[in-house]
């Protein structure tokens, strides 16, 4: 009886694990997703494809404790819909915000990256990495800059 007990109760949490996600199908259809990957040997021109306008950005040099931000512009060159999953700094202080909604063929969008120079000094290099459905899935922006470290000046009594 208690082997029946727990064995319907492991099996209801099973079922119940099954089943609960939802999905907003509104902004993202399957038409949208297409596996690059495959061992017929299909044709793969019908994929998207991001084209930015620069994949390096230099801010020059700026101060110590300065948050600065940059577009970096592109164009879906592709033929299909260009859904761009993710996008992720190689550090905390590299902020990406990308669009969620699929980007049609021949269309731009922007990817806006807010870099936080606090507690960083000298010569700085970050990467984005864009997770998409183009071939390959993955790529790489980024950002320089040269952050100054303000020195303080002693003002003296006369």
């Amino acid at each position: 009886m208690y082997k029946n007990l727990v064995f319907g109760g492991v099996l209801m949490l099973f079922l119940s694990a099954c089943g609960g996600g939802k999905t907003n199908s509104a902004e993202i259809s399957t038409n949208d997703v297409t596996n690059s990957t495959s061992a017929d040997g299909s044709d793969k021109s019908g994929l998207p494809s991001i084209k930015f306008e620069e994949e390096i950005h230099d801010f020059g040099r700026i101060t110590q404790g300065e948050k600065v931000s940059y577009a970096f512009k592109f164009t879906n060159t592709g033929q299909s819909n260009l859904i761009i999953s993710s996008a992720a700094g190689s550090c905390g202080c590299t902020v990406p915000e990308w669009p969620k909604e699929p980007v049609l063929p021949g269309k731009e969008g922007k990817i806006n990256v807010v870099f936080s120079s606090e507690g960083k000094s000298g010569l700085q290099e970050k990467t984005i990495t864009i997770v998409t459905n183009c071939e390959p899935s993955t790529q790489e922006i980024r950002i320089k800059t040269d952050i100054i470290v303000p020195t303080e000046t002693v003002k003296e009594d006369r």
